[in-house]
């Protein structure tokens, strides 16, 4: 059994990439291994520290690698760049990794469990559902407009339109047909996504975690089962300000000669979430004035100086904060913040 004091690896489909070191200053020992192979080397090789970029397949092998009794590691793919050499190639990027690896102050993606990803597929297949969706209503909508068809805007307003076609005695049949089929197309998708939501619902119902982030206002099944799914360990952030930056809604730096300048939010990190929870922010504003509280004092005197967008953003920053806080101490949102008034 061989001794390593790390490894990195190079995922992909069938062939992955090893790069490992017996100690500091050694010549490295690389191997190219296939798909099968992977789980065979590991476990003729003593427990030691392992990397892998955090990209597709990465959670499964991780688990894997895990279960043989190793410490995984997975680093965004953005960290490991500035360490690749000369010439990109699975070798240097299994060396890349393996070096960036050692680093003290790097980060790295918690692994997630087979449920966890579970719940995030649901998430994912609601999202794909939602855009095909929008796609099958703009086109709609586009279509009719050739014909002189039009209705107000939002998804709600679909049925207008599809009356008016169906009344109008000069639409073509053929034109009749389509719109038939794109308007049963958006029904089905109708009912897939309400199955989806009541089946992440129950998912979160059933995690503690999720049931009280549930409480922070705009947040709800949705928002909570994704935030809990997707960050399965809050100790990993050093405080909520590290949090709310991983989803991309703090503001970027152009700072220098110590002379601060902030610019708009850096939209990096987790899109899918950060646009949840801008979604609901904007949400909870249209009804802040029915609240009293020190976080409904707070979005008064934000609206007071900002415009509205802008408020949107900097309170799913702060909500965002205080769900890193409630996940990390597990205590429950403080109503007297936020209540009806």
């Amino acid at each position: 059994m061989r001794t390593f004091i790390r490894i990195g690896i190079d995922l992909a489909k069938n062939f992955f990439q090893v790069h490992a070191l017996e100690r500091e200053g050694a010549p490295a020992v690389t191997r190219k291994l296939s798909r099968g192979k992977v789980l065979a080397f590991f476990a003729q090789t003593a427990p030691c520290r392992v990397g892998m970029e955090a990209c597709g397949s990465s959670h499964y092998w991780a688990r894997e690698i895990r279960a043989l009794g190793h410490e995984v590691v997975l680093i965004p793919p953005a960290y490991t760049k500035p360490y690749v050499k000369r010439g990109k190639n699975d070798a240097n990027d299994a060396a890349a990794i393996c070096e960036a690896m050692s680093r003290p102050d790097m980060r790295f993606v918690p692994i997630k469990s087979a449920d966890q990803q579970a719940v995030l597929m649901l998430h994912k297949t609601r999202e794909l559902l939602v855009k095909q969706r929008t796609m099958t209503v703009n086109a709609l909508r586009g279509h009719l407009s050739e014909f002189g068809l039009i209705a107000p805007k939002g998804i709600h307003r679909v049925k207008e339109l599809l009356a008016l076609a169906q009344a109008d005695e000069t639409l073509p049949e053929e034109a009749k047909q389509a719109t038939v089929m794109l308007a049963s197309h958006s029904d089905g998708l109708d009912e897939k996504i309400d199955d989806l939501e009541k089946t992440i619902a129950q998912a979160s119902g059933k995690n503690q975690m999720s049931r009280l982030l549930d409480e922070i206002p705009a947040f709800g099944p949705l928002i909570a089962s994704a935030m809990v799914a997707f960050n399965p360990d809050p100790s990993v952030f050093k405080s909520g300000s590290d949090f709310s930056a991983s989803l991309g809604i703090t503001p970027s730096q152009h700072s220098s000669g110590g002379k601060d300048k902030l610019g708009a939010i850096t939209k990096k990190g987790n899109r899918y979430l950060r646009k949840m929870l801008v979604v609901g922010c904007t949400s909870v504003l249209r009804v802040a004035h029915k609240y009293k509280g020190a976080l409904a004092e707070w979005i008064v005197a934000m609206r007071a100086r900002k415009p509205e967008r802008v408020v949107a953003v900097a309170l799913a920053n702060k909500l965002a904060r205080i769900a890193w806080a409630m996940m990390s101490t597990g205590e429950a949102f403080r109503t007297e913040l936020y209540t009806k008034a």
